[in-house]
């Protein structure tokens, strides 16, 4: 490869990454409805026909949307040791990816009040089944290390309790208590209260983000 075709290369990357990131911020602004292939671009500073040029339209940006934050949500690092140490990782590293991947989140949660869009997240969950098992998997096996009489729904009832965190944490910002739920969980499953804060970014609170939400639903509903 020579030395014009990297710097090529990396341009259609850098383009391709500016788009995403401003059709996440202006889906988590607007919802999905609320915002234009042309807003979108005009945002990320790019030609119109970028867009089609990387992801071929909009349902196709959407998708890649979705499978930014199903990628945040499986790339959490796993930590080694006992059960209660991988568990305690677990836990603290979903709640730090929820702290860095606000933006996404907030689209993201914009995107399920819209039925537009139900078919979309459906499709990116199918895509990421796989992902998804064997994260269960995983945690299952950790609550049935601890000795757990029910491992599937002792996974089932972490995942919604971290689930629901982030949605309280989309919303509020940093307005939200995260380090208190933060140990409110780890108390919850008998662990060592944690010893030093999360490394995350506050999010500001965003007191709009219900309202357009709602609207977004009433308007496609």
């Amino acid at each position: 490869m020579t030395r014009n075709d990297e710097l090529n290369r990396l341009a259609r990357e850098r383009s391709r990454k500016v788009i995403l990131e401003a059709a996440i911020e202006l889906f988590a602004e607007r919802g999905v409805s609320g915002a234009s292939i042309a807003e979108i671009t005009r945002r990320a500073g790019v030609a119109q026909g970028l867009a089609n040029y990387h992801f071929g339209g909009k349902d196709q940006l959407i998708a890649a949307v979705l499978d930014s934050w199903f990628d945040v949500l499986f790339g959490i690092p796993q930590v080694e040791g006992p059960a209660d140490l991988r568990l305690a990782g677990i836990i603290d590293g979903a709640l730090t990816a929820t702290g860095y991947a606000l933006p996404v989140q907030r689209a993201v949660f914009a995107m399920q009040q819209q039925p537009s869009t139900h078919r979309l997240y459906a499709e990116a969950e199918e895509r990421h089944a796989e992902q998804a098992t064997l994260s269960e998997n995983i945690v299952r096996e950790i609550f049935r290390e601890r000795g757990a009489t029910d491992p599937a729904l002792e996974e089932v009832m972490l995942r919604s309790t971290l689930e629901g965190i982030f949605m309280k944490y989309a919303v509020y910002g940093d307005t939200y208590p995260l380090e208190d739920a933060r140990r409110w969980v780890h108390r919850l499953y008998g662990l060592p209260r944690p010893d030093s804060p999360l490394p995350l970014r506050l999010a500001p609170r965003d007191p709009d983000v219900r309202t357009r939400a709602s609207g977004a639903l009433r308007s496609e509903g």
